[in-house]
């Protein structure tokens, strides 16, 4: 797939705008649906800025949901092959794909006990860690509030953001 430039896209209608720019965030076109607006963007990573922006500016009901639309890592959707290109993309190169029986069993037990707790899924870019370093942050998280934990799964997801962005667009 070529990448779209920043001109093109800054010139894009909004259909346009939220079909290159909705992906950037799973399941949740409406960031790029009120990012449109705030045209035109002066580099990637001030669309990246605004994207995020617009994230940290919804209410926490929007914010839940954006992180509730992510999926549980080794989680059911991917065993099934059920996760979008991106996660799946995404959770291979964390080498969290074909996992030994063991391992899969790991995250489910994690997975539970984070959604137990706050009601969402447990969020981090996987394309910025690998297993062990995925493993080790389940325990050190669970120990956060709610409110920490919304806190980081943004971040996380603007971290996931940034990347689907930079694979999807060029700044000439």
């Amino acid at each position: 797939m070529s990448k779209i430039s920043l001109a093109e896209l800054n010139h894009a209608s909004r259909e346009q705008f939220v079909a290159a720019c909705g992906p950037f965030f799973e399941h949740s076109p409406w960031i790029a649906e009120r990012t449109w607006e705030r045209r035109p963007f002066g580099s990637l990573a001030e669309l990246h800025e605004k994207l995020v922006e617009t994230a940290q500016l919804a209410t926490e009901t929007q914010q839940v949901n954006l992180i509730a639309a992510h999926p549980d890592l080794v989680g059911r959707l991917a065993r099934e092959g059920r996760l979008t290109q991106e996660s799946t993309s995404e959770q291979a190169s964390a080498g969290l794909i074909g996992l030994s029986a063991t391992d899969a069993a790991q995250f489910d037990t994690y997975n539970q006990a984070y959604r137990d707790k706050f009601h969402f899924p447990f969020v981090i870019c996987a394309r910025e860690n690998k297993k062990a370093a995925i493993l080790a942050a389940f325990p050190a998280r669970l120990n956060n509030s709610r409110d920490a934990e919304i806190h980081t799964a943004l971040a996380e997801i603007g971290k996931i953001a940034r990347l689907r962005l930079l694979d999807a667009l060029t700044e000439t």
